[in-house]
């Protein structure tokens, strides 16, 4: 029985019918070939997300103008006709899947890639840069607006030669067209600037000419930025405004939100709720009576059917939702949403990886974007037995892609319970969606019969030998770091102490839900003491102080959490002690220094929160075993080194290589005897 009827409900728009109402929108992925166009993985990219039934895949955006108009570190083009046969070759993949295929063309304007103009200054509406810091821009002049008119409209026919079953406008997120419709960026005092009819000639003029390349029955997508989250920017107020000259011959309104200055409301952090914008969505759809597109961590099928069944939009993008789980559709129809694997919003390899390091994107909990499960596919020969040491999210990718391949395979884990330090931070009320990754890897192991799972029990030598291993998986994971500090292990954890470690909240939560009047400081400025900040902050304590040894907070968090936390650091007016170093830690106050000058920061609670160190108590032990019986000993997670899920996750799964080379060995030498 289908539970979730609206999301599967067919629509039909002018001559396009979607078999439901998932969209997978444009993202961008660092995939395309430096000359922009597709290599196979990028194909295969797409094709596992028409595969999982997709309703509508939306290709990332594509450089109409190039170089001008052009972004990212690598981007597909479409600004010539020799771009179309591999357009062709994606369009004729998805199609064979049922998936509908739009296209986004785009012109960036001030946020074109530097690297790609040479020294020419980006274009613009006027002179302002498109993000604080970046590169000052030139004014179009009128005949330059009117040949990029004539671009978009080249490129939309490319589009609809190419197979695309619709386009879609790019008019928000601070590239070119929003760069005109909002008046943070668009200074003019000629026919394209000032009143809300004026701003919106150009994209008025885009949207025209392309219905006048495609014809009457192709349809077209505006995405644009209903609330743009900045002082002087657009509100949605505003912006139904602006819709007033937009929605005629537009056939859907894709309602995004924010600018590249508030972008942690275009890529969402994990705190805001499932569908927080669709109070936007509902607000133009009630206006306009048109096809409206939402958007905003839509992970949950049910509150993807609430928002459909309250009208608030006719269709769901899910963005990283699907780079998560490309078969998130076919789950869901098929009875089989506990195995959802969830996107928990962390941006670290979509959104991190491609913006800030130009790299391609990938994923925290779905270790291959390109190939999906077929790894399935390539059985042991062999008996091939593993043992797992650690429970933790990257012990459990390890054990269950070993079991997954026809390993036999027991995983030890000390506690009572599976998850390990995932489990530990989604303790906190804003890190809680971190808690679907563990929840889908147990519901995994429930699924493989050859997989032991032993818990509350701490694994020695001896249970490990007992089971003659091929291979032996450390995942033991991590514990905080706590340096030899005058006062701290004298003062930590203490009966009646005030000073605690990051694990002393997070196992007693029930023991720190004191908020009012209270005076807090945090030692370390890095994601574990940001997060005790933000729970104190956020939750009205009186007094929030923290101390950081280098000159910035967050130095290493992906960009969103960063910016989020940083906002959330003035606006909770944080004192913030930056190029400060503890010197000794009393049972009320921090002693500090900065520069020449030393302090105290007195609190009524303290945290210490210096980051985390391996922890791997076995590891020599283990790799002494596995020289003298010849066993293959591998170190995984934070065991090997304290790092992000992401890493463990992709350890996890690479342990394939693994046991491929002990397969192969087992095949060749019971061929040898």
């Amino acid at each position: 029985m289908n539970h979730y009827p609206a999301i599967f409900e067919p629509l039909t728009i002018r001559r396009m019918t979607l078999k439901n109402r998932i969209v997978m929108p444009p993202m961008g992925t660092n995939f395309a070939a430096m000359d922009g166009s597709f290599v196979q993985d990028h194909i295969d990219y797409y094709v596992q997300r028409a595969k999982g039934g997709t309703g509508l895949i939306t290709v990332e955006n594509v450089c109409l103008d190039f170089p001008m108009g052009t972004n990212g570190t690598t981007q597909l083009r479409m600004d010539n006709d020799q771009f179309i046969p591999g357009l062709f070759r994606l369009t004729e993949a998805l199609h064979s899947y049922g998936a509908c295929v739009s296209v986004q063309i785009n012109h960036a304007g001030a946020s074109a890639y530097a690297g790609r103009l040479n020294g020419v200054q980006p274009v613009s509406s006027s002179n302002i840069p498109s993000k604080k810091g970046g590169a000052i821009p030139r004014p179009l002049q009128k005949e330059e607006i009117y040949a990029i008119v004539r671009k978009y409209g080249e490129a939309a026919g490319r589009a609809q030669r190419a197979g695309f079953d619709c386009v879609e406008i790019h008019a928000g997120h601070s590239y070119l067209l929003s760069q005109f419709l909002s008046p943070m960026y668009n200074k003019r005092t000629d026919e394209f600037g000032g009143s809300a009819e004026n701003r919106t000639r150009f994209a008025r003029l885009v949207i025209d000419e392309i219905r006048s390349v495609v014809g009457p029955f192709f349809p077209i997508c505006l995405r644009f930025s209903a609330e743009e989250f900045t002082e002087g920017g657009n509100t949605l107020e505003d912006t139904l405004e602006l819709l007033e000259y937009l929605n005629d011959e537009v056939d859907i309104l894709n309602v995004s939100a924010a600018l590249n200055d508030s972008i942690q409301f275009q890529i969402d952090g994990m705190n805001l709720p499932d569908g927080w914008r669709s109070y936007m969505a509902k607000a133009v759809k009630e206006k306009f009576g048109k096809v409206t597109m939402t958007s905003g961590n839509i992970r949950s099928p049910q509150a993807a059917q609430d928002i459909l069944e309250r009208g608030d939009a006719d269709l769901l993008a899910m963005g990283r939702g699907l780079i998560a789980e490309p078969n998130w559709v076919l789950k869901v129809q098929n009875g089989y949403e506990h195995l959802l694997r969830k996107c928990i919003s962390c941006n670290i390899g979509c959104a991190d990886h491609r913006i800030s390091k130009s790299k391609p994107i990938c994923c925290t909990v779905n270790p291959d974007l390109f190939k999906e499960a077929e790894y399935r596919k390539q059985r042991v020969k062999n008996n091939v037995q593993v043992v797992v040491i650690g429970g933790g999210t990257a012990g459990m990718e390890a054990a269950c892609t070993a079991a997954e391949v026809g390993c036999k395979v027991t995983l030890f884990e000390e506690k009572p319970e599976l998850g390990g330090l995932a489990r530990d931070i989604a303790r906190l009320p804003d890190k809680t969606r971190i808690n679907d990754f563990p929840d889908y890897l147990i519901q995994r192991t429930k699924q493989l019969t050859n997989l032991n799972i032993v818990t509350g029990t701490r694994a020695d030598l001896a249970m490990i030998s007992a089971l003659n291993p091929d291979i032996i998986v450390n995942a033991t994971g991590a514990t905080p770091l706590l340096p030899p500090i005058a006062g701290l292990h004298e003062q930590l954890g203490k009966p009646g102490t005030k000073v605690f470690s990051i694990f002393d909240l997070l196992h007693n939560m029930e023991k720190f839900q004191e908020f009012e009047g209270k005076r807090i400081a945090v030692v370390g400025g890095g994601a574990v003491g940001l997060d005790v900040v933000e729970y104190y902050a956020e939750r009205g304590a009186q007094e929030v102080s923290i101390i950081e040894m280098m000159p910035l907070l967050g130095k290493d968090l992906d960009m969103i959490t960063r910016i989020s936390m940083m906002k959330m650091v003035e606006e909770r007016e944080v004192n913030v002690h930056t190029e400060t170093a503890l010197t000794e830690v009393c049972s009320d106050r921090f002693k500090v220094k900065h520069g020449e000058q030393e302090f105290e920061i007195p609190f009524d609670l303290g945290f210490v929160c210096l980051g985390m160190r391996s922890y791997s108590p076995l590891m020599d032990s283990l790799l002494e075993y596995g020289k003298e019986h010849q066993v293959e000993v591998i170190n995984i997670g934070d065991s090997k080194q304290a790092r992000r899920i992401i890493d463990g996750t992709r350890e996890g799964r690479n342990i394939l290589n693994t046991i491929q080379r002990v397969d192969e060995f087992k095949h060749e030498f019971s061929y040898s005897y």
